[in-house]
């Protein structure tokens, strides 16, 4: 009885023993292999996360901390906004014509006969006096009610005076155009009546103004017609100096007539090497830096 007493008490002692040991391999086995399993688990959602993000493509990335389980991918940088479209160039196609109920100045007279050089009348007005009154001329709103964004740019004055008379202010030449603006009598005339004015086209500073209130009817009267009001001016609207852009069919205009431009077969450049001229003294001529 007491050796079968001790039998059950050492079964029991190696009973006990191999649950101990069960226990500890459940529990800690695992571990030796995979170095723990939380902190394992926290190290695997990192780098599934951290593969997603745009970080990890940076050159300049800096080391990321673990991100955890549901962490946000870093922001995608912003995307640059395309550059704006250029203004879109002049054509060789006439563009399509709207009714103006404006009437046409006279057209230019041909050259006297037998005359072949200019005259000059009275003193020549010096250069220094020629700016400012072109400069004035230039600053004029010549069409304060109807359209009163219409502006004669600056160097496209002095790039038609240049052109016509070389800034000679008492010079008159072969076909009767007079002074700083090559102005014309009749021309003149139809100025002074359409904007009630009174220039005196032998007067240089008069003339200035006369030439570029010209400049001004025939920028509203091409805007108008062919343009739908549009009355930029810009060099930059025009691809070439036969294109028909606005800016081309009022210095055309300006040494033809608008009558010669404005035909019945629609906008046309009749005299491309005038106008050719006059652009390129526009950003070129020494009267510039006068």
């Amino acid at each position: 009885m007491r050796r079968s007493r001790r039998l059950s008490i050492a079964v029991c002692a190696v009973a006990l023993a191999l649950v101990a040991t069960g226990c500890g391999a459940q529990g800690d086995g695992p571990a030796k292999k995979t170095g723990g399993g939380v902190e394992n688990a926290a190290s695997t959602t990192t780098t599934d996360e951290g593969a997603n993000t745009w970080d990890d493509y940076a050159e300049d990335a800096e080391p990321k901390s673990a991100t955890g389980l549901g962490a946000a991918p870093a922001a995608l940088p912003t995307k640059v906004p395309p550059s704006p479209r250029p203004r879109p160039t002049g054509t060789k196609k006439s563009p399509p014509r709207r009714p103006t109920t404006e009437k046409l100045p006279p057209k230019p007279p041909p050259n006297q006969a037998g005359c072949t050089r200019p005259r000059y009348e009275g003193a020549r007005a010096s250069q220094a006096n020629v700016k400012i009154a072109l400069t004035d001329a230039a600053a004029i709103t010549y069409w304060p009610t109807s359209a009163p964004s219409i502006k004669v740019p600056l160097n496209l004055v002095k790039a038609t005076a240049w052109q016509e008379s070389g800034w000679q202010s008492n010079i008159i030449a072969c076909d009767g155009g007079i002074g700083l603006m090559q102005v014309m009598a009749d021309t003149a005339a139809f100025v002074n009546q359409r904007f009630d004015k009174s220039y005196d086209i032998k007067a240089y500073r008069d003339n200035a103004q006369l030439g570029a209130n010209y400049l001004a009817w025939l920028i509203k009267y091409f805007g108008d017609a062919y343009f739908e009001s549009d009355y930029s001016v810009d060099a930059a609207d025009c691809a070439s100096h036969s294109d028909l852009c606005l800016l081309n069919a009022v210095i055309a205009a300006y040494n033809f007539g608008p009558g010669a431009v404005d035909t019945p077969d629609g906008l046309v450049i009749p005299n491309p090497r005038y106008v050719d001229n006059v652009r390129s003294l526009m950003t070129n001529c020494e009267c510039l830096s006068f």
